[in-house]
């Protein structure tokens, strides 16, 4: 029986998002990817946009999802911990996770110590020089006021505005990331910044949609996870180091 001593990242899966049949088979690939590394994962981080989109209303979540929750649900039984953290297709958790799976929700940064080496970790949305239009909708998106006014829509008029958005906001998105891989890409400049006052081995973010893993001094790397829409990227931590991985089903990392 193996020893569970890794740390897992992976971030952006964008689930729900294209037509019934892709969402499945995304699902599936997921589920098979929770499958592996529940031999040996100690904790599972979800860096944001798991979800296209999510609210939880009082009483209604999203529907859809069940074989991937069923999988996180397992993990979580195991002992594993499970972290996820908001991103901006999904800002909208509130208690369901953290009730159902006993996940840690985090809304911002987190900042991690594991086997001697700091972490820093951030779905990425909003930081930076960049994405100025989108900082302005986030304090309206997470204000109590816009959530309370969502609320008041019907689950099926509203998640249908918002899936719209999402689709929307994702494809406008990516071609902006591919036009923006050089020295001023954004959360590469936010991570030079956060080093000027604190250390950290590790700064690691979703988001850009983009794996990546670039050193920033002699001991410092900025990782960006990637995302699981076309790549299925993800990272761990083996106690020593994080390397980026690419998934192919039925095989290992």
């Amino acid at each position: 029986m193996s020893t569970r001593n890794k740390i897992y990242f992976a971030s952006d899966f964008h689930l729900g998002s294209g037509a019934y049949a892709t969402h499945r088979e995304k699902e599936q690939r997921i589920v098979s990817w929770l499958d592996m590394i529940k031999a040996d994962a100690s904790e599972l981080y979800l860096l944001g946009d798991i979800f296209d989109f999510w609210f939880e209303y009082a009483t209604v979540v999203p529907k859809g999802y069940i074989r991937f929750l069923g999988k996180l649900a397992e993990l979580s039984d195991m002992g594993i911990k499970l972290t996820m953290f908001k991103g901006n297709h999904d800002m909208w958790m509130f208690g369901y996770f953290e009730k159902e799976l006993g996940a840690t929700i985090i809304s911002d940064e987190l900042i991690i110590e594991r086997s001697g080496k700091k972490f820093y970790l951030h779905h990425g949305d909003g930081l930076g020089p960049g994405d100025a239009k989108y900082k302005v909708l986030k304090k309206f998106f997470r204000s109590r006021v816009c959530q309370w006014l969502f609320e008041r829509l019907h689950p099926n008029f509203g998640v249908g505005i918002a899936n719209r958005w999402s689709q929307h906001s994702r494809v406008a998105g990516d071609l902006d990331k591919k036009r923006r891989i050089d020295e001023q890409e954004w959360l590469l400049v936010y991570s030079r910044e956060v080093l000027q006052t604190q250390f950290y081995d590790y700064l690691i973010f979703g988001h850009r949609h983009l794996a990546m893993d670039i050193p920033l001094t002699e001991k410092s790397r900025y990782i960006n996870l990637g995302e699981w829409v076309k790549s299925d990227t993800y990272a761990v931590f083996d106690g020593n180091d994080v390397t980026l991985h690419t998934y192919k089903q039925e095989s290992n990392p």
